[in-house]
């Protein structure tokens, strides 16, 4: 057998592993779903900003007066920072957060009409919009197939013995050859549920779990 031959099998094992996980996943968890609220794809954009190193629980709580006062580009990039900052000042570096805000809401007026770009490029060109940020917006606002890596998803793909890497962008890739591209999107909201109730990030309660007899457990960590 060729080192090639030995690589294509492995990945179709994986293959067959990661799709029997996630027909688990989805019985164990049919609500799974972005858990930030937003009403369009702006806001989900901007709610999605805030939330790097921030829990989705906390933007939840700032973001209906914030979006109350400013819910478009257009009444954002009027707005001024210092007003932002006062209503996201309970968030993780809002400062800097506000002024992405505001400079993403003034690229969006005077470069995309006012619209959200459903695009991985012109996403991540935004002020504060990484690739993980722009997938998120991709995967939720536009069912644009899009796999997000964040704490979670890195950390689980790699007790479950899919990927190595620490690097969310070669995470990426690795799922990207074993997951069926119609689960990109779902992948993440499983994961993200999977990991708060079961697969802890101090200590995995695998006598628990519902997917143990097919986790290799490799790293856990």
């Amino acid at each position: 057998m060729t080192s090639i031959q030995r690589v294509q099998g492995k990945t179709a094992l994986k293959n067959k592993r990661i799709e029997k996980i996630l027909k688990i996943l989805k019985k164990e968890y049919p609500d799974a779903k972005c858990s930030l609220r937003f009403s369009s794809p702006f806001e989900l954009l901007v709610a999605t900003i805030l939330s790097a190193q921030c829990t989705d629980e906390r933007v939840n709580q700032v973001t209906p007066e914030l979006f109350k006062r400013f819910s478009t580009p257009y009444e954002m990039s009027r707005a001024g920072v210092e007003e932002i900052e006062l209503l996201i000042r309970s968030i993780n570096f809002f400062r800097n957060k506000a002024r992405a805000i505001h400079e993403t809401s003034q690229i969006l007026v005077d470069q995309f009409q006012g619209q959200v770009p459903a695009d991985l490029d012109q996403l991540t060109r935004l002020r504060g919009v990484g690739r993980k940020t722009a997938n998120v917006v991709l995967g939720v606002a536009f069912s644009v197939p899009s796999l997000v890596v964040d704490t979670h998803v890195g950390r689980l793909s790699r007790r479950m013995g899919f990927t190595s890497h620490s690097d969310p962008a070669k995470i990426e890739q690795d799922l990207m050859k074993i997951l069926p591209q119609e689960d990109w999107n779902i992948y993440n909201h499983l994961i993200i549920d999977h990991g708060r109730k079961t697969c802890k990030a101090r200590k995995a309660l695998c006598s628990s779990c519902v997917v143990s007899q097919d986790c290799p457990k490799i790293g856990v960590t």
